[in-house]
């Protein structure tokens, strides 16, 4: 099956499926911390993490605290690339979105789903910050307007889970999950590849994890060194290392013709920040990496859930 020109079932195939027109992603900052930064579970965050807690591209509340006047600076940002009114996610991306009160939460999404372009609201959020009083709401808040909720799980295994300061274990994901889904909500999970010390098997065995789940989108995440994060300290003073994009793109293809067709995929490279970024040096041309990727999947015949993997 080819999902519009893809030969997986992309975030954009889907998003045109279920809203008719194309829709884009507004990043925005919520004002929040993580409790792995602030003592509550560890400090300094996830080792990969940034110092900005992965939402360089969101529009800070520095000048634009309210909501909506974020939604309409992101807006003019889109509207240079683009012809037409378009219609947006709020996407809530800096450090962890569901870590606050409950009151504060529902002023700040009510106020973001209320905004006349924003179809979807979706949160980036760790599973040990999901309360019940939380998924109580983001159920409720669904009821209104589609809601996803992000998880950065990152790997099943947890000798790398230590390694990269995750703070809390594969159970604590499964029961955020299971909840979330009993509530309704569309759960997406983010997935690092290339994490210190994992095997290609490693990594296979955490998609194959969320596909036989199976989760209803995937981010799957090349790892990037950024400058600021515990790990670019680790990687000079100790080197790894980071994946060649060949390396990278043969992984791809195999975890693309792993996963089922019922799985979103919303992610298969990712950006890190140029100006943080210290390797792989390679994946700051998204350009190439985007085209060699398409030109990978039509050499190898890949296609989402045939269960092939690429040759060579």
């Amino acid at each position: 099956m080819v999902w519009g020109d893809k030969p997986y079932h992309s975030l954009d195939y889907e998003l045109k499926r279920q809203f008719g027109q194309k829709i884009y992603k507004v990043s925005l900052d919520g004002g929040m911390s993580c409790p792995n930064r602030d003592g509550t579970v560890g400090t300094g965050g996830c080792t990969f993490c940034s110092q900005g807690g992965s939402g360089e591209f969101a529009v800070g509340r520095t000048g634009y605290p309210d909501v909506w006047e974020q939604i309409e600076q992101a807006k003019t940002r889109v509207h240079r690339k683009i012809s037409g009114e378009g219609k947006y996610i709020a996407y809530f991306q800096s450090y962890t979105n569901t870590y606050a009160p409950v009151d504060y939460l529902r002023t700040l999404f009510e106020r973001a789903i209320t905004h006349p372009d924003i179809v979807a609201l979706s949160v980036g959020t760790r599973p040990d910050c999901l309360g019940d009083e939380v998924v109580a709401l983001l159920k409720e808040l669904n009821r209104q307007k589609p809601v996803w909720v992000e998880l950065g799980l990152q790997t099943i295994h947890e000798k790398t889970a230590e390694r990269i300061h995750r703070g809390y274990r594969l159970e604590v994901f499964e029961d955020a999950y299971r909840r979330l889904k009993e509530a309704g909500l569309t759960v997406v999970v983010h997935v690092i590849l290339g994490l210190p010390g994992e095997t290609k098997e490693e990594m296979l065995e955490t998609v194959d994890y969320l596909g036989k789940i199976p989760v209803d989108g995937i981010k799957l995440q090349l790892l990037h060194i950024l400058k600021g994060s515990q790990m670019a300290a680790e990687y000079e003073k100790n080197p790894f290392s980071l994946m060649e994009l060949e390396e990278y793109l043969d992984l791809i293809l195999t975890c693309v013709a792993r996963l089922p067709q019922s799985v979103v995929i919303h992610r298969l490279s990712g950006d890190g920040a140029k100006a943080l970024l210290i390797g792989p040096a390679w994946s700051a041309n998204k350009k190439l990496v985007l085209n060699r990727m398409m030109q990978k999947f039509r050499e190898n015949g890949i296609f989402q859930g045939c269960q092939r993997a690429p040759r060579g």
